[in-house]
């Protein structure tokens, strides 16, 4: 059943192509029509513009702005696609604008953010709270602070019913470091990681893992990890998680919060340990391929390559690939053989929830505008 369900996937990548136009144009009061991949929050086009340019599948998008007045569906992104590669069409529609990903034009690798949103709210995803004297501040600490990728700053005039949040900074986390949506054994393919994979820049000490041991209970976040010292990484990325479990079995790395206690037991197949925040982990895992093990989800599209090293050579020269699976010429039918499938999924700070707000201002890291400069 899961080999099947992979090559109907692949059946699905037949009109994704690594070949298309940039196009930077934004169309004011333009929606473009297309078949909805997802909906997320942007606080502005431009931003909406980059997630459709980090997500592997979409197109182009249509932003709503906050000027629309048909409904209350206000910093709405809609990522879309269609089989021809085009827009279905062309409407007017007052306070939206739609533009193009951005995949195929010069690719920066950091994006600066600089802008902040008045009486915007960036609702969720909260890790940590202070007071600080103004929104500057709130953004400096945001910046100064690892974990942290936006925030919301609640001003001195905010509601008098809550007073007691007056002046306090939320700071607040997104995945910065690729995730694989799903992790399967399946015979006959090849997976691997682009040797230029984002986590590898923030994290080689060797962290110490609890072999055959499972931390009890707490969990917080399940992800799909290749090995420990992938899980180890991811836990390391993450503001909250103070320690984690992964099972070798089916691929599952269990994220765990709790500060105050940490209980054990031993378990066959499970590797435990605790996040290694200030030194480099061992990434040797990126490095590595993995045989047998099908990286599913998130395609850019496929191209023929003659092997897996060639394959992953692509992948690693594709500034939008982080990972990406390959298959052999031994996998039946014959279509499938030799396809090196590229794969990404969204790494840039994303809100989960965007709203319109009084006496608050949002923004985010800075961070990114310090690498560029």
């Amino acid at each position: 059943m899961g080999t099947h369900l992979i090559l109907v996937t692949l059946l699905s990548l037949c009109s994704l192509s690594f070949s298309q136009e940039c196009r930077k144009e934004l169309l004011e009061n333009v929606d473009l029509p297309g078949t909805n991949i997802t909906v997320l929050y942007s606080p502005d086009v431009k931003h909406c513009q980059q997630l459709c340019t980090q997500h592997p599948s979409c197109l182009f998008f249509t932003f709503i702005r906050p000027d629309w007045t048909e409904d209350n569906r206000h910093f709405y992104c809609y990522l879309r696609s269609t089989i021809s590669g085009q827009p279905d069409d062309q409407t007017l529609l007052l306070g939206v604008t739609s533009g193009f990903s951005l995949k195929t034009c010069k690719p920066h690798t950091r994006l600066c953010h600089s802008q902040v949103y008045k009486n915007v709210d960036f609702l969720g995803a909260d890790y940590r709270s202070l007071f600080t004297a103004d929104y500057e501040e709130c953004q400096r600490a945001c910046t100064h602070d690892p974990g942290c990728q936006f925030f919301t700053f609640v001003n001195e005039v905010f509601t008098p019913e809550v007073i007691s949040f007056r002046y306090k900074c939320h700071l607040k986390f997104s995945w910065r470091v690729p995730r694989i949506p799903i992790i399967e054994k399946n015979f006959g393919v090849i997976s691997g990681f682009s040797q230029k994979a984002e986590i590898t820049q923030y994290f080689a000490c060797q962290g110490k893992l609890l072999s055959e041991t499972e931390i009890v209970g707490n969990d917080m976040e399940m992800l799909f990890a290749v090995s420990p010292e992938q899980c180890q990484a991811l836990c390391s990325a993450h503001p909250l998680c103070t320690y984690f479990s992964y099972s070798s079995d089916n691929f599952k790395c269990y994220l765990k919060n709790n500060p105050s206690e940490m209980v054990t037991r031993s378990m066959e197949g499970v590797t435990s340990g605790m996040p290694e925040r200030f030194c480099q982990l061992n990434s040797s895992w990126v490095k590595d391929t993995y045989e047998r093990i099908d990286f599913r989800g998130s395609e850019m599209g496929y191209e023929l390559m003659e092997d897996p090293d060639t394959c992953r050579k692509k992948c690693t020269e594709n500034p939008n690939c982080q990972f990406y699976t390959y298959i052999p010429d031994l996998i039946n039918p014959h279509c499938f053989r030799r396809r090196c499938t590229l794969k990404r999924v969204i790494t840039m700070p994303a809100p989960p929830k965007v709203t319109k707000l009084p006496n608050v201002v949002s923004g985010f890291s800075l961070e990114d505008c310090f690498q560029i400069a």
